[in-house]
């Protein structure tokens, strides 16, 4: 999908890994190959690749490839790719907008919102659900009708840890192990097999928007969504998780007159483009009563 940055700019956004999706998924080896890569047990045994010091040989040409600026980053030696994916940011490169009436992005992606009703279909990490079957609870749900699902879908490029949107009172997680496949949205013009992400949700009794939802979801070669608190008093801008090698998607979800998203997300939206955004930087506002 095309993208624009918030100063207006249309990127295109065709690479080289969709030209391979396009042929991998236009013959029979190809699909079944594709289907072995996102069983389980293939994904685990990548993580584990990736958590060993032999991937650090990927580490410079996925630096190239994806022109990657390093200077934003911490310098150290990295032990394993996973530890170069997972990589921090200096101090101060994601300056958190403390405005409390500012909705902040939790993370660096790519963001296309939603008005919710019990039959909006979302397209995340190229599967197709309703809001209750991706929460997979029809009861919460429910008490989102006629707000926004906010979809933050990043690329292999991105900053991949993200974090709370507002000071909040967090509830716990849960967990959906899901089947996971890939990234790439070349995939839906030839498979039509539906599949499920693995994902993590929990809820945000925030102190400016209400109680919101924040969803991870996984994508093949994620083996691991890595979030770090349990039920806890959280802040703006702390660090919430990150995930490992791959693309991934973050979701927030909206109640009805709690928040108004930015203009230009919301017209990009409705055009079918994404708009660029970066961790801590405001992308709407408090509706306040």
């Amino acid at each position: 999908m095309d993208y624009r940055d918030r100063k207006g700019n249309l990127i295109k956004n065709a690479t080289g890994q969709d030209k391979f999706l396009h042929f991998v998924y236009s013959n029979i080896p190809g699909r079944a190959l594709m289907g072995l890569l996102s069983r389980p047990f293939v994904s685990r045994a990548a993580g584990s690749f990736m958590d060993a010091w032999p991937s650090t040989f990927l580490i410079g040409s996925f630096i190239r490839k994806n022109h990657i600026r390093m200077s934003d980053y911490e310098r150290k030696r990295y032990r394993s790719f996973n530890e170069f994916f997972t990589r921090r940011l200096k101090a101060g490169k994601r300056p958190v907008d403390q405005e409390p009436s500012h909705l902040i992005a939790p993370c660096d992606s790519l963001v296309t919102v939603y008005p919710i009703d019990l039959r909006t279909k979302l397209r995340i990490k190229h599967s197709c659900y309703t809001v209750a079957s991706l929460l997979q609870d029809e009861k919460l749900a429910a008490e989102y009708a006629g707000g926004y699902c906010v979809v933050l879908r990043m690329t292999v490029e991105h900053y991949h840890r993200y974090c709370y949107v507002d000071d909040a009172k967090k509830g716990r997680n849960h967990f959906i192990r899901g089947s996971l496949h890939t990234v790439n949205p070349a995939v839906l013009e030839h498979i039509r097999i539906y599949k499920e992400n693995s994902r993590s949700w929990c809820t945000l009794e925030t102190r400016n928007f209400g109680k919101i939802v924040q969803v991870e979801v996984g994508a093949m070669l994620v083996g691991r969504i890595n979030n770090y608190h349990r039920e806890a008093l959280v802040r703006r801008g702390q660090e919430k998780g990150r995930f490992e090698y791959g693309g991934s998607t973050v979701v927030l979800l909206l109640k009805r007159d709690e928040a108004a998203i930015d203009d230009d997300i919301m017209r990009n939206s409705a055009e079918g483009l994404e708009t660029s955004v970066r961790m801590g930087e405001k992308i709407g506002r408090a509706l306040f009563s």
